[in-house]
């Protein structure tokens, strides 16, 4: 058994919880930024950022017990269906712990978007996510071009003059 003084004691458990720390660093991506790419299961096969090279994407990180992500939904299938052949992609990616709680909100709330499922986690950490929902706009450089936190009748506008001028950019 080792025995360590009270100072030699705070100072390894400083260093042990500095250690962990950085180990579950969180990046805060603006605009400008290059979109992290991800690779996750998704309702209808896996789904790859990097696949969507040329578009514009929406990707929406959302949980089944979020009600603002709920409300968001009706907003986001309305964009894809009307945005869809202008080259908008959208990529919800549910964040929780369970898929089986995602696959049940989709039965009530279906989506006319992809769908991915991240139940670790790794991707929101990816992008600084802090809040359900959060949406960031990639162009189609790859690039993102805005964040936005939350989601409330107010936004809808707004969003989709980004989402607008993001495709009518030259390619």
């Amino acid at each position: 058994m080792v025995i360590f003084s009270r100072k030699t004691f705070r100072t390894v458990l400083f260093a042990s919880l500095l250690c962990l720390s950085c180990n579950g660093t969180s990046y805060a991506l603006d605009a400008g930024s290059k979109a992290p790419d991800f690779t996750l299961p998704g309702v209808q096969g896996t789904v790859e950022l990097s696949s969507t090279a040329g578009s514009v994407v929406y990707v929406d990180f959302w949980a089944s017990w979020c009600g603002p992500c709920k409300q968001s939904f009706g907003w986001m299938n309305a964009m894809q269906d009307k945005y869809r052949a202008k080259g908008l992609k959208i990529i919800g990616v549910n964040v929780d712990g369970k898929t089986e709680d995602a696959k049940k909100f989709l039965v009530q709330t279906p989506a006319h978007f992809t769908v991915a499922f991240d139940a670790k986690g790794l991707t929101p950490k990816n992008y600084g996510v802090k809040g359900m929902p959060t949406s960031f706009l990639v162009g189609r450089d790859g690039k993102i071009l805005f964040k936005h936190q939350g989601f409330k009748e107010a936004d809808r506008e707004e969003l989709e003059k980004q989402i607008n001028a993001a495709l009518e950019a030259k390619k």
